[in-house]
């Protein structure tokens, strides 16, 4: 954006809700996977991580030279220590190792009961390296109905299922369907290990793999949270994604399960966990080769969301900015997410009226249901701002909000048929909001809401450019809507968002900034999926 949306206003900030995350795993002394991999996952995604350890492996980015697995009974003692003093607010368990420790990790389950538990069946590394015992199978088909969300691999998913390995994404669709019936739980299917430029997830690593496929390429890869019980209120949720030409991926596995654990702790969605969780992941596959670890299959980078953007030298996690400089700094890191608005059908559809009414209706009234919603939000920054005049900023800003809902059924969408019901990506961009404004810092918060101010009016005012360059034709169905966006209210607000946010990263600590930019950039990429919503929904 141009300076046009930049410069002020005080404000300060109020405690975080952590979500408490204990990871019963095993440790990599390269720090790439296992408990390493999960702490820094849990801490990179806003919680407090604990570690009970179940194995101790050599192992560096090439592979896995030996295993020793303590006796069951001193993991025991781990737990009962941590459960005994701490309240968990979720699990994440992965590589177990043999039968006794299965074992102790189900009896101690079943005593404490935790809220949330993914389970990271780890049994085969991606270089093909055993990582549990053939003799524990059984004992691990015993511990997935104990699983609020299974994330194994498709060499996992096939062994738990008894099956050959899934060739193809359909397949691996139908063996996690499979997976979920039999356990009675959701099964998260990741594709990323499918050849031949076939749909899969991030590409992920369960532990120490020494050679991985990190360089076939493909044009997508979804992800999918499956459930044959209603769970998620469908049976597939699809979350898409692109595919990370990396040789950089050891402990993705480990970290994704981590990183769900303690989202859906704080959000209390498996849908919302992933749309936010999955940027993430897709960033610190992207940044992994600025870490230079190891000659074989290097860690992802997990802590790539606080290291960057920067602008004049200075990182978004470091000292306290100038004024403006946060902003900007914002901006910059927006700039990819904004590159692929301008790229969608929908944009270029409704700036040439190609779009087809059917789409442009859902996009209407999705946007309808969200700002119901986002005027919640904007009611929370309100309550909890510090001064009156930013108060009133967002009291207004929520109000806005109704009257454009309420707008929005009174003239188009009551004369022309459109999908009522919530959308998915509505629904998770929503979910995301919610669980920003009830963390109780009002610095967040604002990081959050910023990007339906900014990255809105940015492309508002693009699309009204290019309306106006070609001659404003009548012709175009969407005309009126176009005009809509040189509305000087809506940009003179958001210049206002921005200088309150700025002023909030200036006052806030390192810390909190940190979060700032992991909420404005979580935020950014639902706007990237909600204007690619009717495409896929529609």
């Amino acid at each position: 954006m141009t300076s046009d949306f930049l410069p002020a206003a005080p404000a300060l900030s109020a405690p975080t809700r952590i979500p408490r995350v204990l990871a019963i795993a095993g440790s990599d002394p390269s720090g790439g996977a296992g408990i390493q991999a999960d702490l820094k996952s849990i801490a990179a995604n806003g919680g407090y991580g604990m570690a009970a350890i179940t194995a101790l492996t050599a192992q560096n980015t090439r592979g896995v030279s030996a295993v020793h697995v303590p006796p069951a009974a001193f993991l025991t003692a781990q737990l009962d220590a941590i459960s005994d003093d701490i309240v968990i607010d979720a699990v994440k368990i992965g590589m177990l190792g043999d039968a006794a420790v299965i074992d102790a990790v189900r009896s101690w389950l079943q005593k404490v009961r935790p809220a949330v538990v993914v389970l990271d069946p780890v049994m085969v590394a991606t270089s093909g390296d055993r990582l549990l015992q053939e003799s524990a199978e059984a004992a691990m088909a015993s511990l997935l109905p104990m699983a609020d969300l299974i994330t194994p691999n498709l060499s996992e998913l096939a062994i738990l299922l008894r099956e050959p390995v899934a060739a193809d994404w359909a397949e691996a669709l139908a063996q996690g369907k499979r997976l979920a019936a039999l356990a009675g739980t959701t099964v998260l299917v990741k594709g990323g290990h499918l050849k031949g430029g076939r749909p899969g997830g991030p590409l992920q690593d369960d532990g120490a793999d020494a050679g991985n496929d990190a360089g076939s390429a493909a044009a997508g890869c979804p992800d999918a949270l499956v459930n044959t019980g209603g769970l998620l209120g469908q049976e597939t949720v699809v979350v898409p994604g692109e595919r990370i030409d990396t040789r950089n991926s050891h402990g993705t596995g480990c970290s994704l399960s981590s990183a769900m654990a303690t989202v859906q702790a704080r959000v209390g969605d498996w849908e919302a966990a992933l749309r936010e969780v999955k940027p993430w992941l897709l960033g610190a596959l992207r940044e992994a080769s600025a870490l230079d670890v190891g000659t074989g299959n290097g860690p992802v980078h997990h802590f790539h969301h606080l290291q960057g953007p920067t602008h004049g030298g200075h990182t978004l996690a470091g000292q306290a900015p100038a004024e403006g400089e946060f902003a900007a700094a914002l901006r910059a890191g927006a700039t990819e997410d904004l590159d692929a608005i301008y790229a969608l059908d929908f944009i270029r559809g409704l700036a040439d009226g190609t779009l087809p009414e059917h789409e442009f209706a859902y996009y209407l009234a999705q946007d309808a249901i969200y700002l119901n919603g986002y005027s919640r939000v904007l009611a929370r920054a309100a309550a909890i701002a510090p001064t009156e005049a930013e108060q009133l900023f967002w009291a207004r800003s929520a109000q806005t909000c109704l009257e454009v809902e309420s707008e929005l059924h009174r003239s188009w969408l009551s004369t022309r048929p459109a999908a009522p019901a919530l959308g998915p990506v509505t629904k998770s961009y929503v979910d995301h909001l919610l669980a920003t404004s009830v963390s109780g810092s009002y610095a967040v918060l604002v990081a959050a809401v910023l990007p339906c101010f900014w990255l809105y009016a940015e492309v508002g005012s693009t699309l009204h450019r290019e309306f106006l360059a070609g001659g404003a034709p009548g012709t175009n169905p969407y005309a009126g809507w176009l005009r809509t966006y040189a509305d000087e209210d809506f940009a003179a607000a958001t210049r206002q968002a921005i200088a309150y946010t700025d002023t909030a990263a200036r006052q806030a600590s390192a810390g909190e900034r940190q979060a700032m930019a992991l909420a404005f950039q979580q935020s950014s990429r639902y706007e990237v999926d909600f204007f690619d919503a009717p495409r896929l929904y529609a």
